[in-house]
């Protein structure tokens, strides 16, 4: 399988500046900054935002459906574990070396010519709420851990028995079609709003 590092890389590159001008319109209160230091990135920090009165800084981490241009997914992917070099790793959501306070999920990213993103929406979820939601409902980093280790040759869908697969979310495996063989939460983006740990933007 090969890498499409570098076209991703520009993807999200082109999208960045599509973000920004929807953040200075919609995030009047505050300031923000681009991140483009690599160390501060693999803490999960993309963007950091100020609030103009009162001086919080808030770290933003963008996860984009790069890979869906021109679609409208109702769900989104929280990476909970993957493989390297045959070893199980931890993914982004539950990772205690990510500094993020807030994830933005940018979705239903359209594209009228090749190289030109011309619309997007974007929905932030506040990452400590979600876990805490999650840790509610039973679906804490151990139990999902030994799930996924006792799922290790399972591919597709996994129903979770505490969250509605039509109308919440559930387990995907990656085990045969990508070389990361990702352990997915899918997450309905209503679910989340409904919750109260996210709200649409755009």
């Amino acid at each position: 399988m090969k890498s499409n590092f570098k076209a991703d890389l520009s993807k999200e590159l082109r999208l960045s500046s599509l973000l920004d001008t929807y953040y200075q319109k919609h995030l009047k209160k505050y300031d923000f900054e681009r991140v483009s230091e690599l160390k501060k990135q693999l803490q999960g920090i993309d963007l950091i935002l100020k609030d103009k009165q009162s001086g919080d800084f808030f770290f933003v981490d963008e996860k984009a459906q790069l890979d869906y241009i021109n679609e409208s997914l109702p769900t989104f992917a929280f990476e909970l574990f993957y493989s390297k070099n045959g070893v199980q790793k931890q993914g982004w959501l539950f990772d205690v070396s990510k500094k993020t306070h807030f994830y933005a999920l940018v979705t239903s990213i359209y594209s009228d010519e090749s190289d030109v993103f011309t619309s997007c929406n974007i929905t932030f979820v506040n990452r400590e709420k979600l876990i805490l939601r999650l840790h509610e409902l039973g679906l804490n980093q151990s139990f999902l851990e030994e799930l996924a280790l006792d799922q290790k040759e399972v591919h597709g869908k996994l129903v979770l028995e505490r969250l509605d697969p039509k109308k919440e979310g559930y387990l995907y495996f990656s085990s045969t079609n990508k070389v990361e063989k990702p352990v997915n939460l899918i997450l309905r983006l209503e679910f989340l709003n409904r919750i109260g740990v996210a709200k649409r933007l755009i």
